[in-house]
């Protein structure tokens, strides 16, 4: 049980602590040359989660849950201030008061990602380790909009005359806002939706269609990291996206073990 606590605790700590060091990185390049005090926030939270990934690394499977579970107050804290930040930045766009490359769907994007790690370390440190049954409606709404956020991103961020991929991005887009109705309905029919057969079956929907997607965005990134496509997307986020593909199949992955266990 305590070797799981640990294990968990340091695969969540270990993504999304670089997520959010990822994201300070991406929002610090997108405000304009007047927002220094705001540029220099975001450089702070880059230094901040640079730290945690330090301590993370003197940390193993071995390590007293004890003091993981002190880690985890610490990260949560952090987590939870980026958080705020973000709020923050989102309201300043909203009332004109700052003009930047950040769009505000981008920036309420990443705080969702934030709150969402602030709750997992929340479950952790309150004993809730494995994937439960009815949290999987909850997870993969989260996760398809995240994904369908992803696509509207890349489709904004390429160069318009890059048209096939524009095109694609659009298509995957849509095909994830449908998924995203889908998981919504199947939400409010809880909790006499979460029979296996369904829930075996929208899983193996979404994955699917996070299959293609995380196949879409590797070959974006790699060729944007050789400059074989003309776009805005910094190499850095072309990959992060990827990675939270991959993260949201690995969770996938997880859930269908769960109902698997429970036959």
């Amino acid at each position: 049980m305590f070797s799981l606590f640990v294990t968990r605790s340091l695969d969540e700590i270990r993504f999304w602590s670089r997520i959010m060091k990822e994201h300070a990185l991406f929002l610090s390049l997108g405000f304009s040359f007047d927002d220094k005090k705001l540029i220099q926030e975001a450089l702070e939270f880059v230094s901040l989660f640079e730290k945690i990934e330090e301590k993370l690394s003197t940390y193993s499977p071995q390590s007293d849950p004890e003091e993981i579970k002190r880690f985890n107050i610490q990260v949560y804290q952090a987590a939870t201030a980026i958080w705020a930040y973000k709020r923050k930045v989102l309201g300043l766009i909203l009332r004109c008061e700052i003009r930047s490359n950040n769009y505000a769907l981008l920036v309420d994007h990443t705080s969702r990602e934030a709150a969402y790690f602030v709750n997992r370390l929340k479950e952790l440190n309150a004993g809730k380790l494995e994937p439960r049954a009815d949290d999987i409606i909850k997870e993969n709404v989260f996760f398809l909009k995240i994904m369908a956020d992803h696509s509207k991103f890349i489709g904004h961020l390429l160069d318009p005359s890059e048209r096939k991929l524009v095109d694609q991005a659009r298509d995957f887009s849509h095909d994830f806002d449908q998924l995203v109705f889908q998981a919504l309905d199947l939400d409010s029919m809880r909790p006499q939706s979460e029979t296996t057969p369904i829930l075996d079956q929208f899983l193996d929907q979404n994955r699917v269609s996070v299959v293609s997607l995380r196949d879409f965005k590797k070959a974006a990134r790699d060729l944007i990291e050789a400059c074989r496509i003309k776009s805005n997307i910094h190499p850095l986020l072309a990959d992060h996206v990827f990675r939270e593909a991959e993260r949201f199949l690995h969770i996938i992955d997880m859930y269908e073990n769960t109902l698997l266990s429970n036959k």
